[in-house]
């Protein structure tokens, strides 16, 4: 299957996780501050560099309903422009969207002697979620 990074899009911090190479761990990296920014892009570029990634999931925002809201247009709207950066790479890994209701709550439960920032724990929930989805 190949690692798979997972981002908890925010516009201050950026949640990361990343899967093992065989695709059954999910394991909370730093967050990265203001990913939409300049310094903050890059930094994400060179993480899926350095890990040598496959796929990158984004969570998507979806109201309970299912519906799109300001926050859900602003990552649609990021996703693309990372999937367009990527594209101009030998090997980009694809950008995909996926469902993120409910990972922030999951996270917050995780209590507060979890080590990880709350956002990459929501990300790795984000994550664990994909990879059980997958076939």
């Amino acid at each position: 299957m190949g690692r798979t990074l997972a981002l908890d899009y925010g516009s201050a911090r950026c949640g990361v996780a990343v899967s093992d190479p065989t695709g059954v761990l999910a394991r909370p990296l730093d967050p990265v501050l203001a990913p939409a920014a300049t310094p903050g892009f890059r930094a994400l570029l060179r993480l899926i560099d350095e890990l040598e990634v496959d796929r990158v999931v984004i969570g998507l925002p979806l109201s309970l309903r299912g519906g799109d809201s300001d926050q859900t247009r602003e990552v649609r709207a990021f996703a693309a422009r990372l999937s367009k950066a990527l594209e101009h790479r030998r090997s980009g890994p694809p950008v995909e969207l996926y469902d993120e209701r409910f990972t922030t709550r999951l996270a917050a439960r995780d209590g507060p002697g979890a080590r990880a920032a709350e956002d990459s724990r929501a990300a790795a929930h984000l994550l664990s979620s994909w990879l059980a989805a997958q076939p």
